[in-house]
């Protein structure tokens, strides 16, 4: 077996399993699950009847690259997202079976691991993904922590010349997963600056971009932010996004990556091998899915409303910021995040995720500890209840 997977942690939910167990909530709360990033609303009727419509394309071998279609549809959602007029859809843009497995597979395309010193720059919680993608790549994860003192930002104080020297891959993640903050224009310009300046690939994990407070005010992405700082071909940027939150089709597996032709030649040929081709039921009605915003619209009113009256709930107890964009809550616990977890399912039934599931200690702190995460993706109603049993579960703590 491969030496290399004795280096990953249980997955968050596993652990959150392994917290829980033996525990008896109580029968006269319904369960309510806050734990996982799962949209729940219903999937937009106009997907569904692509998706069924196209079956017969279940004969037919799908190509690895996708059809045309599906990234001529992936590349004009860029530039009526993003206002990137030239994505070449025949060498930037490819479509992948969820953000997830690109994620994943895009380190094992990037790192040499003969190299033996490669490093693979993550932020501070994270999505487990890029750390499991970076040990089993054959480099080492480093970390840069985002915490309320730093804005949830790009903090690289802690980083030498040596460690820039080894980094080959830096992960980001914007709109931030459990944060929501969003990397400005002047983020942008530092990250390519660094990137340019040491030699290495960003990946931009960016599958909340679509999921944000002000509809004014869309958050910046990685392609828009390196088109107005003049970076045309998008060098040394790749960009990763999917439809399950968007469009709420997590159990459609579709998304895609975009941005260096270099880099995705190469991804491409990784992914000819590593066997991941999307269905070809799944590209029409991923088409259809890009092609139409009127839903997008509305899913992210459907989440202002429950932010609007959650969020001055939780924060009343737990301070837990109005985050701009994404649909978690990232609150601070009274007590140790487990504890406060498990207390909280073992009175009321609720389930949340305990913060320092999601980050490393690393240079002197443990950013997660003392947070949990709230996914609010359940109805409205639902929400309410849970937070009012969060509510009363704090008061009693106290």
């Amino acid at each position: 077996m491969n030496p290399k997977l004795d280096l990953l942690e249980p997955y968050p939910f596993e652990k959150l399993r392994t917290l829980l167990a033996g525990v008896q909530a109580p029968v006269a709360h319904a369960p309510i699950r806050l734990s996982i990033g799962e949209p729940q609303h219903p999937t937009p009727a106009l997907i569904r009847d692509a998706l069924s419509g196209a079956l017969d394309g279940l004969a037919h071998y799908p190509s690895t690259q996708g059809s045309e279609a599906l990234r001529a549809a992936i590349a004009a959602w860029i530039e009526r997202r993003h206002g990137v007029h030239d994505i070449d859809v025949a060498t930037q843009v490819l479509p992948v079976a969820g953000s997830r497995e690109a994620l994943f597979s895009f380190a094992q395309a990037v790192i040499d691991p003969a190299e033996g010193t490669a490093r693979v720059l993550c932020p501070n919680p994270f999505y487990q993904i890029y750390e499991g993608a970076a040990w089993l790549a054959g480099a080492r994860p480093i970390f840069y922590n985002q915490t309320p003192d730093n804005g949830f930002g790009l903090d690289f104080a802690h980083m030498s010349d040596e460690d820039w020297r080894h980094v080959r891959l830096a992960y980001v993640c914007s709109p931030g997963n459990p944060s929501g903050a969003v990397l400005d224009i002047d983020d942008w310009r530092r990250l390519f600056e660094l990137a340019d300046r040491h030699d290495f690939i960003i990946a931009s994990d960016e599958c909340y971009s679509e999921i944000y407070q002000d509809e004014t005010s869309p958050p910046l992405g990685a392609l828009a932010a390196a088109r107005q700082l003049g970076r045309r071909g998008c060098e040394r940027l790749v960009v990763f996004s999917s439809l399950s939150k968007r469009s709420n089709v997590p159990g459609m597996r579709s998304g895609f990556v975009a941005g260096d032709a270099s880099v995705l030649a190469r991804y491409l040929l990784y992914r000819t091998y590593h066997g991941c081709a999307m269905s070809p039921a799944v590209q029409v009605a991923s088409i259809a899915a890009w092609g139409d915003e009127v839903h997008v619209i509305e899913n992210r009113q459907r989440y202002r409303e429950k932010f609007a009256r959650v969020q001055p709930v939780i924060d009343a107890c737990l301070p837990a910021p109005m985050p701009p964009a994404g649909f978690y809550l990232w609150a601070r616990t009274p007590c140790a995040d487990t504890d406060f977890a498990r207390g909280l399912y073992a009175a009321y039934n609720v389930t949340v995720l305990p913060g320092s599931y999601l980050s490393r200690p690393a240079q002197g702190i443990h950013p997660g500890a003392g947070f949990i995460r709230l996914a609010l993706v359940a109805e409205l109603d639902e929400c309410l209840e849970a937070a009012a049993r969060i509510v009363a579960y704090t008061k009693n703590l106290q």
